[in-house]
């Protein structure tokens, strides 16, 4: 693709992360013994990920948010590590509030998921926590799988909301009552169909990590 004709994609919430929505979100997920459990939960999985990628030395975090699992990645002294997101403010949000010892491991930039900065293998592996659920167009999928496709050397980890669960039957009637808000923000995606978009992208599923069985 020739990236000075490339057309980046804007998702609709995007745009919404100021300096007060980062801070926000960055205290969010320390709220309630609920969200404490979750992102316990998913810190473990990531673990896992990790070890099922082969300890990946050089990672992108995109998006990195405030920073939530700065300190997993950061576990290895020896990896190399870069963050990116498309807000700056949650960037800054992230090199503020993360200890100083872990912030300073990773080297950030702003940039779209959709079109990243960067050159191609840029990474062992992408860090994709969070996105992919945010992207309701079969479109939109193929030109984010792409991209990371392109970035990465060898692995993508990467979290979304599939069918056949009770949280993803529990998230679909919730966005079915929203009919207020302009754009709906979070989509539950057939598994089948996310599966075939992976393949089309070119990349095979190594392994399929459950929230909760």
């Amino acid at each position: 693709m020739n990236r000075a004709q490339s057309e980046t994609t804007k998702l609709a919430f995007s745009e919404k992360y100021d300096e007060i929505h980062a801070r926000r979100y960055f205290d969010k997920h320390e709220q309630g013994f609920w969200r404490r459990l979750s992102n316990w939960r998913d810190h473990q999985i990531c673990t896992k990920a990790l070890k099922i990628a082969g300890n990946p030395k050089r990672i992108l975090d995109m998006p990195c948010g405030t920073g939530r699992f700065w300190d997993l990645l950061a576990k290895d002294p020896e990896r190399k590590l870069w963050a990116s997101d498309n807000s700056q403010e949650v960037i800054n949000a992230a090199l503020k509030f993360r200890p100083p010892e872990t912030a300073k491991r990773f080297e950030t930039f702003k940039g779209s998921a959709f079109d990243l900065p960067v050159e191609d293998d840029f990474v062992q592996s992408i860090f994709c926590i969070r996105l992919l659920h945010h992207v309701g167009a079969h479109e939109d999928r193929m030109k984010l799988l792409a991209e990371l496709a392109r970035v990465t050397s060898d692995t993508i980890i990467i979290s979304l909301w599939v069918d056949g669960n009770i949280a993803a039957w529990k998230r679909k009637r919730l966005e079915a009552k929203r009919k207020g808000k302009q754009y709906q923000n979070r989509f539950v995606i057939p598994q089948i169909t996310i599966e075939d978009e992976f393949r089309e992208s070119g990349l095979t599923i190594e392994a399929r990590l459950d929230f909760i069985k």
